[in-house]
């Protein structure tokens, strides 16, 4: 038994190591000056710099569009050298921010964020554009888990119940979710957030 339960504990070790082996050599770096993703269950308030991204607008339901997205913004970066950076950015209908179940159809526009502003591709398809996005201050809920569409509305809401106690804020743009991590990450560990825009209200 005292074996047993020996190699038992040697494999959940050597499973942990290997499982995070896994998260840090999938973890694509940040873009330059970007805060840290926001831990799990957090709601803060958080400062981002400008950058530059490349993006792809999808037409269609909202839960596929990063999946859609994907193929066309990963071959922008392999066709011009880019290397991957964290997160990919999903920006999605304002309307979405209204309904008690967020709807499914409409516009998301899908980005693949730059290291830095200097990068200048050379090779650009029609369907992809570059974006120099300006600073941006927002209110993030951090999370842990899967990816799927079905739980923005609950993460969304949270970031609403927060904004009417804090009535110094006001909405500033379209809703968004961060992804860190890739498809071989396990669900349990992969790392999001759900973000609005804000600006402080102006009372004169």
């Amino acid at each position: 038994m005292k074996k047993i339960l020996l190699i038992s504990g040697i494999v959940a070790i050597a499973f942990a190591g290997l499982t995070l082996w896994v998260y840090q050599a999938n973890s694509a770096p940040l873009p330059e000056d970007f805060p840290p993703p926001t831990p799990d269950g957090t709601i803060e308030v958080k400062e981002y710099p400008p950058y530059r991204a490349a993006s792809y607008r999808d037409r269609g339901r909202l839960s596929q569009a990063a999946s859609r997205a994907f193929s066309p913004l990963f071959q922008h970066i392999s066709a011009n050298n880019i290397s991957m950076t964290a997160p990919v950015e999903a920006r999605y209908p304002s309307s979405t921010l209204d309904a008690t179940t967020p709807e499914d159809i409409g516009e998301t526009e899908v980005f693949f964020l730059y290291r830095n502003t200097e990068t200048n591709p050379e090779n650009v398809t029609s369907d992809i554009q570059i974006r120099d996005i300006p600073p941006m201050t927002v209110v993030s809920l951090g999370f842990r888990g899967g990816y799927d569409y079905e739980n923005y509305a609950g993460r969304l809401a949270r970031l609403k119940e927060w904004l009417e106690s804090h009535p110094e804020y006001e909405i500033a743009g379209e809703p968004r979710r961060f992804f860190y991590d890739g498809p071989f990450i396990p669900d349990a560990l992969k790392r999001g957030e759900v973000q609005i825009p804000i600006r402080l209200r102006d009372n004169n």
